[in-house]
């Protein structure tokens, strides 16, 4: 018996791969490397687990390619609604499954061992939008297929995670302590990121971009400014920019008519007179 785990990496994952191994499958970990984020650790923390666990790590790399444009589309267009910032919970769970369900059955039909089930950590009432008893009725239904979701078998529930723990110390696993999370979900920034899907100016090229600094479109130009030397070296690869010197932050500026306005942006944050720019901060 061959089983698919969805694999963020973090405890709730880890502890559904050692969970199906006990019942005597063959675990093939599924990671996707989505682009703002939502894995619980590092690649090189996830290999060695799953590596130590003798389980194949298999990555989708959302980030490029047609993966990162269909990923894009969703959150312009997201079908089933997004919380509290601009994140399409529901429509993410749903494009990782059927894209796990299209993976599961190329190998049908080959010299490989065909997929038995398809499942995850996902826990009832962990996360308010995706993780609920309706949402996953939703989710299932759309993909035409069931999840199969162990900790919920095990009856674990809610955002306290003690009984994972429990269970994770009778394993003897490590996992890394939740931080981070999904930037979709950031409130502060969700309009700019409203913005930057709505006119499509996002790809794989300026995708660093769109997660760092302060973001302004003026005359059709878009502008970011550097908050700090980490993101003036992000800044700096690109093309058109005016570089960061002498307390002075990188501009990046989408199009060249934007150079002079860019000058003036920099000049502005070196003196602290960002006011005039506020009306086209985005």
């Amino acid at each position: 018996m061959k089983a698919l785990v969805l694999y963020s990496g973090g405890l709730d994952s880890r502890l559904v791969v050692k969970i199906l191994q006990d019942k005597g499958y063959d675990v093939e970990a599924l990671h996707f490397n989505l682009p703002f984020g939502c894995g619980c650790c590092n690649f090189n923390c996830n290999f060695k687990f799953t590596q130590i666990n003798e389980a194949k790590l298999t990555i989708f790399d959302c980030t490029k390619g047609k993966l990162l444009k269909e990923y894009l589309e969703i959150l312009r267009k997201p079908k089933h609604g997004t919380g509290a910032g601009v994140n399409p919970c529901v429509d993410c769970k749903i494009f990782m499954f059927k894209k796990a369900k299209e993976y599961a059955d190329t190998l049908k039909g080959t010299s490989k061992k065909g997929i038995d089930l398809i499942a995850s950590g996902e826990v009832t009432g962990q996360r308010p939008m995706s993780q609920t008893v309706s949402a996953m009725r939703k989710i299932d239904k759309e993909l035409g297929f069931e999840v199969t979701r162990p900790l919920i078998e095990l009856g674990f529930k809610g955002r306290r995670r003690i009984d994972q723990m429990k269970l994770a110390a009778k394993y003897k696993i490590k996992y890394p302590i939740p931080g981070g999370g999904c930037l979709l979900c950031e409130k502060q920034i969700a309009k700019r990121f409203k913005f930057l899907f709505k006119n499509k100016m996002i790809n794989e090229k300026n995708l660093p971009l769109s997660m760092i600094g302060r973001h302004f479109f003026i005359d059709d130009v878009w502008f970011i400014v550097a908050r700090d030397e980490k993101e003036c070296m992000v800044i700096e690869n690109f093309k058109n920019v005016i570089k960061g010197e002498k307390g002075m932050p990188a501009v990046y500026f989408d199009k060249l008519k934007g150079k002079e306005k860019a000058v003036e942006l920099q000049k502005a944050y070196e003196q602290r007179d960002n006011e005039k720019f506020k009306e086209w901060k985005i």
